[in-house]
């Protein structure tokens, strides 16, 4: 399925090659270089720097199905993670030059400073079918003077795809600290309760959120030992997005929220957070075709029967077969896989209720963690 059937052996412009063999030529944006990644694509059509620095996106290239990007510039806001872990991308058309107020760099230029390569002038659309029917591989760019295509073909073909990788601490917090910032022009309540934030590759906009919805909030590295979190006395805790599989990372992960959970604390997790409480619950997690990634996909909450329109982005799942007293409460309505459970003081969903970007539907789960640390308290005090 390759775009051209013949190439020179040295190309001096860039290079997309798929472990499969496809090879597609184009433009290279960004840093100049050779990487490789799991391929994805994301079918948002706003949000790109954050999409770039969401830490969930760690050893993947991301596609974007929206031909125009760049048109928003690039800032200091909006952000996601200070350093941005995603490999590489690749888009259709060239950088859209910025035509927006906020807009401080040009976002080649953003591109350039955080040593981010991609590659341009491929015909996405033919990409994102190539992953629906193939699904995850990896694929390697090579951008820049006399790249060797046969290189680029073994980089890909070298190099294995998520499954089985552990990378949520390489993109965790070094050590505790505390978030005090709230959502941007809006002034954030008095802190009702502390919790404690577990860190898998956390987003930004998660934390203004809790802020914003009245939690005082601490954050931990993901290794860090279930005594050591629970010696500030929270209210609650959340367990955060991140990267890579999760079955890699429960085994270290689950032994601690297992232990948290045996506190009759409140927990709630989000995306690797709901897949690792799921493990801790005795469900399993599976690997997808293809993933969830965008701004546009539709959950029903059987509790409610309301749908929701949600921001997603993961590469695995919680498998069907569940353990017991786990309930599901979120559905997804592409594809029916679980968005969401419940047991006991716990809760999740596999989506991002943050958005950042996407529609803000979700935000209502941050109110039902305050409402179920109020009814835990006061079971407890009567």
């Amino acid at each position: 399925m390759s775009n051209i059937k013949k190439y020179p052996q040295n190309y001096s412009g860039a290079v997309l090659a798929f472990s499969s063999g496809e090879v597609f030529f184009g433009r290279g944006i960004g840093a100049k270089g050779k990487i490789f990644g799991e391929i994805c694509f994301n079918t948002s059509i706003t949000g790109y720097q954050e999409i770039m620095t969401d830490p969930s996106y760690a050893g993947q290239i991301i596609t974007f199905t929206f031909p125009h990007i760049g048109n928003a510039g690039a800032n200091h806001e909006d952000i996601e993670a200070k350093t941005p872990l995603a490999k590489g991308l690749i888009i259709k058309n060239n950088i859209t030059n910025p035509s927006n107020y906020r807009s401080e760099n040009h976002f080649n230029d953003w591109l350039k400073k955080q040593n981010i390569t991609g590659i341009c002038g491929v015909d996405t659309r033919q990409l994102t079918k190539l992953i629906r029917i193939q699904g995850a591989q990896n694929v390697a760019i090579g951008y820049g003077e006399n790249i060797d295509v046969e290189e680029i073909k073994a980089l890909a073909r070298g190099n294995r795809d998520l499954s089985g990788s552990e990378l949520a601490a390489e993109a965790s917090c070094d050590k505790p600290y505390k978030w005090n910032e709230g959502l941007w022009h809006t002034k954030a309540p008095k802190p009702r309760y502390k919790i404690a934030a577990i860190d898998y590759g956390i987003k930004q906009n998660i934390l203004r959120n809790l802020v914003n919805s009245g939690f005082e909030v601490k954050i931990f590295p993901a290794q860090t030992k279930a005594a050591e979190i629970l010696k500030d006395n929270p209210d609650g805790i959340f367990l955060s997005n991140g990267p890579g599989d999760p079955a890699a990372t429960a085994v270290y992960a689950v032994p601690v929220i297992k232990d948290l959970v045996n506190t009759k604390l409140p927990i709630f997790g989000i995306c690797m957070g709901h897949q690792l409480l799921a493990t801790a619950l005795g469900c399993s997690t599976e690997k997808m075709h293809q993933g969830h990634r965008g701004a546009n996909h539709p959950v029903k909450d059987l509790e409610t029967s309301k749908v929701e329109i949600t921001a997603q982005n993961h590469g695995f799942v919680v498998a069907e077969k569940l353990a017991s007293g786990v309930k599901v409460t979120h559905r997804s309505l592409f594809d029916n896989s679980i968005a969401g459970i419940k047991s006991g003081n716990t809760f999740s969903v596999q989506y991002h209720p943050e958005a950042s970007p996407g529609p803000h539907d979700s935000h209502y789960l941050f109110a039902r963690f305050m409402e179920l640390i109020e009814k835990v308290k006061l079971k407890k005090a009567g």
